[in-house]
């Protein structure tokens, strides 16, 4: 039965989206059956890996217009496109029953195909993340290594608890990870120690590090791995999807 993990940060630019892609990727490489779902209206996941105007998306079956249809990426690698209507359905999921429930209760028939699911959630708290988390064993926190990292972190942790007490109660911190990071910067160094404090045992050791190669590969519609498999992007998210079966699977 897969392992559902959500990536997760309302502050943008961490790399939310592009960590989905390739600890996804990374996980296919290590020989694991993996599904990406794009959560996020902007639908950056779908366009980065060349998956444009789909006919069935995460939208459509949130509203239950047609039950999730995988598009095939590579061979055990699938990806559940979005599309800018998303952005509405928060409004119309608002009046359902149980709407907290809505993606888990989507998600459920195909649990048992897959290794690993990876949502990537919008940049928000608001209820397609809470639908998330409340379908999701673990939540992984892309994190830059810069001074603001931690600001409006503590809502999202608040919101984390929330939904263990009240939606959720195997759903847990999985861990944090750093991206965007460069050794020879002393800010980066400085604030990577504050984190792994305030995160005590739940900061991966696997760094992301800083890499044009990772900003590149969407534009071709790839990841990293297809993209240019010799980069610190790829050698990072390789590491990092080790360190991830160790913790989590």
């Amino acid at each position: 039965m897969a392992k559902i993990i959500t990536l997760s940060n309302h502050k943008g630019g961490v790399g939310k989206t592009t960590s989905s892609i390739n600890i996804g990727a990374g996980l296919h490489q290590l020989g694991k059956k993996v599904l990406l779902i794009d959560l996020d209206p902007q639908a950056n996941l779908s366009q980065s890996l060349g998956v444009v105007d789909a006919e069935f998306t995460i939208y459509g079956a949130l509203r239950g217009f047609y039950k999730l249809t995988p598009i095939k990426i590579l061979k055990g690698l699938d990806l559940i496109p979005s599309t800018l209507e998303l952005s509405g359905a928060e409004i119309e999921m608002i009046g359902e029953p149980g709407r907290e429930y809505i993606l888990k209760q989507t998600i459920k028939p195909l649990k048992n195909k897959y290794d690993f699911i990876i949502i990537d959630s919008p940049p928000s708290l608001g209820l397609l993340t809470i639908n998330s988390l409340t379908a999701s064993d673990n939540v992984l926190v892309p994190l830059q290594a810069q001074f603001l990292a931690l600001q409006g972190l503590v809502k999202l942790m608040e919101v984390i608890k929330k939904i263990q007490l009240r939606l959720n109660k195997n759903l847990e911190l999985g861990g944090v990870f750093v991206t965007q990071y460069d050794n020879r910067k002393v800010l980066n160094r400085n604030v990577l120690e504050t984190i792994i404090g305030h995160f005590k045992g739940k900061v991966f050791d696997t760094k992301i590090r800083d890499n044009v190669a990772l900003a590149e590969a969407p534009s071709k519609g790839l990841d990293i791995f297809r993209y240019n498999s010799k980069t610190y992007g790829a050698k990072d998210y390789l590491s990092l999807s080790k360190e991830i079966i160790n913790r989590l699977d």
